[in-house]
């Protein structure tokens, strides 16, 4: 006998007895009854998997049955089975969430879909979606060993990022840990191709969109002059999480386009958040506007000029663009501009910083309870849905659609849970960043870095003579040798940014329009 026991409760169930009787034969258990009190009743006395409830019965009605059984039992199942068609018992009976809604006369067959779709639906979904990945694993084996451009990096990545979401709700790690060892695999090539291409995008015409060209190429387009453009800048913001936080937003935008674009090298807040409002590379930053610009050895916040960044960079290209610029880095300030944000309706263009995911990675450094909150990239992605759920961003966003204003959600950078330890020697003055390094007499593994001696190769700034930068690979990161031991068991499992990799170079930026 299956495990399985269904109640269903019918005024009329002697006339369902066929239908009871293939059920049976299936290995389900059911019992029966004709009205929605003894149903109440025994629920109260026996465990039951799910629940077929008639919709129209005397007494109590099949709605009245189905309030008062969720008031108690609010994760039991419940088909409701129905003559009419009305469309607001329906939309009662959904309203009250209802796991299924049949119209009678139903089949047998009918009757055993729906237990599957609600009973076996995990099961069902695991096998399909494990089957699916062993069939796309071999495809993207086998792109993993042609893939030559840009272009190509991103549709695989993109890739990687879909089945790593798919697996994460089945119950496989051996699936899950197949998918871990690809994406090592794929970040050891990125990074050969990172390594062999990047400084020729920076001077050459075939390249992708750049932190510096990102407001010119695909923020500037999509201003809307009439109804007015919310472009937010999340700190910090993985492809994956992107995907976690998407469906939230999809109650108030549709996306109209996603164009993926690449971070510059260094993956870091000051380089690649700076290069955004400036338009600028950061050498052509620091010899334009010296006042605005800090280098890693300089005192002071490095990027506390994105506001003045922004105004230069749309005086430079000429527009007439009514803007104004928000930074949110607590939870206090965001409340404020949720509160306040319809004030921005003349606006053209309002652009807004917000600072929560890139604290929550620092913070899994600092805190032991996010280390347990965010120990893997699942429970990463969780914790951000979770965040931006209950957060004055999702408020700010929907009084925009409220608005009619267009919306442009992007970030600066993505971050890697960094896990492999890379010794590194330099003098006193060399840079605090675990996934890059730049000062004068670096010391390191050639094989683990990308080394620049030169930083105007790259368009970067040379903080000294005979300064140079060395970027880390996949999921490294820096530690001196002095103290070694405690610096790895502090940082190791945190996540870290500024150096290559597929998750902290290729980054979204998606184009909304309001529903």
């Amino acid at each position: 006998m299956s495990n399985i026991h269904i109640l269903w409760v019918d005024d009329e169930i002697d006339l369902l007895k066929p239908h009871v009787i293939f059920l049976e034969k299936k290995n389900y258990k059911v019992t029966t009854c004709t009205n929605g009190a003894d149903a109440i009743d025994l629920i109260q006395v026996e465990n039951f998997d799910i629940l077929f409830l008639d919709e129209n019965m005397p007494g109590i009605s099949g709605l009245e049955t189905l309030t008062e059984i969720k008031s108690t039992n609010a994760n039991l199942p419940i088909i409701m089975i129905t003559k009419s068609e009305e469309e607001y018992i329906m939309e009662d009976a959904i309203g009250n969430k209802i796991a299924d809604y049949l119209i009678k006369p139903v089949n047998p067959n009918q009757i055993l879909l729906s237990l599957k779709k609600n009973l076996d639906h995990s099961r069902l979904v695991s096998e399909k979606t494990t089957s699916n990945y062993q069939q796309e694993f071999r495809k993207i084996a086998v792109d993993l060993s042609m893939v030559n451009s840009f272009e190509e990096w991103t549709e695989l990545y993109q890739k990687l990022v879909y089945w790593e979401i798919e697996l994460e709700n089945i119950n496989d790690q051996g699936m899950v840990e197949i998918l871990e060892s690809q994406k090592q695999e794929a970040n050891t090539q990125f990074f050969k191709f990172i390594k062999k291409n990047y400084q020729d995008w920076l001077e050459g015409d075939h390249k992708p969109i750049l932190s510096h060209t990102l407001f010119k190429d695909c923020v500037l387009p999509h201003i809307n002059k009439n109804k007015g453009t919310l472009l937010v800048v999340i700190d910090n913001l993985r492809y994956d999480q992107w995907r976690m936080m998407e469906p939230l937003i999809s109650d108030y935008y549709k996306k109209v386009q996603e164009i993926p674009f690449y971070s510059i090298l260094p993956t870091a807040t000051q380089y690649s958040r700076n290069a955004i409002f400036s338009g600028l590379m950061p050498a052509e930053m620091e010899k334009m506007y010296p006042k605005y610009w800090k280098n890693d050895t300089d005192e002071g916040g490095k990027n506390l000029f994105e506001k003045d960044f922004l105004k230069e960079q749309i005086k430079r290209l000429g527009l007439d663009i009514k803007h104004e610029y928000y930074k949110i880095t607590n939870l206090r300030s965001g409340k404020q501009l949720a509160h306040s944000y319809k004030s921005t309706k003349d606006n053209d263009l309002t652009v807004i910083v917000y600072n929560f995911v890139d604290m929550l990675s620092h913070a899994k450094t600092e805190m032991d309870v996010i280390k347990e909150l965010a120990d893997d990239d699942k429970a990463y992605r969780s914790l951000t849905k979770s965040w931006f759920q209950n957060s004055p961003l999702l408020e700010i966003i929907q009084k925009a659609q409220e608005l009619g204003q267009k919306l442009i959600i992007t970030t600066d950078h993505g971050t890697i849970n960094a896990k492999i330890p890379s010794k590194i020697i330099g003098d006193k003055n060399i840079s605090a960043n675990l996934r890059y390094k730049t000062g004068k007499s670096l010391t390191f593994n050639k094989k683990e870095v990308y080394f620049v001696k030169n930083p105007k190769d790259i368009h970067l700034p040379t903080i000294s003579m005979n300064s140079s930068f060395v970027f880390a690979k996949e999921d490294l990161f820096f530690a001196y040798p002095n103290n070694f031991n405690h610096f790895v068991n502090y940082y190791k499992n945190t996540y870290q940014h500024g150096g290559i990799s597929l998750e902290e170079m290729i980054i979204p930026c998606a184009i909304l329009e309001p529903k």
